[in-house]
């Protein structure tokens, strides 16, 4: 069984406090928030005030994904927001001081991947991880293609925790739908992010659970 996080930059972006209580009421598991800053990825999205304002209208845990060129300066901002996991990416110098951050708040820390970055990259951060994040699409934009073979990631991470004496917490992000969400599964994915899989779908809670459950296997 895998958790499932909506990310809201699916849905409207005019009635995002419906959107959040809406996937609540459909079971979700985890609130994904995309924080974007227009350098390390090539789109602008929301801020600190977006999830401070948000916060009121759910008891779900935000998760929140800082695709930002300095993740340091910002990682207390989004915790005082509301935040309950900050992941960050393990392709910007500042990683290590984000995830140190991160967890000395008291938050859950994020190491994030990128499609084309090697699981070793990660290597002398794991340690400072409690979850990592295997993109399946270059991040900025929701709606893409899941690349299949970032997947290759999830099992070397996977043991990755395990050499380190942790219970492996592996969320795929990127292109997740209900007919490739089975190779997520296998691979050994422990959560899927997913924007126009919920948000485009005509039932909420319909689709959360065809996630939630592995879905085919194609």
């Amino acid at each position: 069984m895998l958790k499932v996080a909506p990310s809201v930059i699916a849905g409207d972006q005019a009635r995002l406090g419906e959107e959040v209580r809406a996937i609540e009421a459909a079971g979700a598991d985890l609130v994904h928030l995309d924080v974007m800053d227009g350098h390390f990825v090539p789109n602008l999205t929301l801020g600190p005030g977006v999830v401070k304002d948000l916060r009121k209208e759910t008891s779900l845990p935000f998760d929140c994904h800082l695709m930002l060129d300095e993740p340091a300066r910002y990682v207390r901002a989004f915790a005082d927001a509301g935040a309950d996991r900050i992941s960050v990416h393990v392709e910007v110098p500042g990683a290590a001081a984000a995830l140190r951050e991160v967890r000395a708040l008291g938050r859950l820390a994020g190491l994030a991947f990128n499609p084309d970055t090697p699981a070793a990259a990660g290597d002398g951060l794991l340690a400072l991880a409690d979850f990592a994040v295997v993109m399946t699409v270059y991040p900025g934009f929701y709606g893409q293609a899941m690349i299949r073979q970032a997947l290759d990631k999830v099992p070397v991470l996977r043991d990755k925790f395990w050499a380190l004496g942790r219970d492996p917490v592996i969320q795929v992000d990127g292109g997740v739908a209900s007919d490739n969400v089975g190779i997520v599964a296998a691979a050994g994915a422990t959560e899927v992010v997913a924007g126009a899989a919920v948000f485009k779908a005509r039932e909420y809670r319909a689709a959360i659970e065809a996630l939630r459950w592995g879905g085919p296997l194609v």
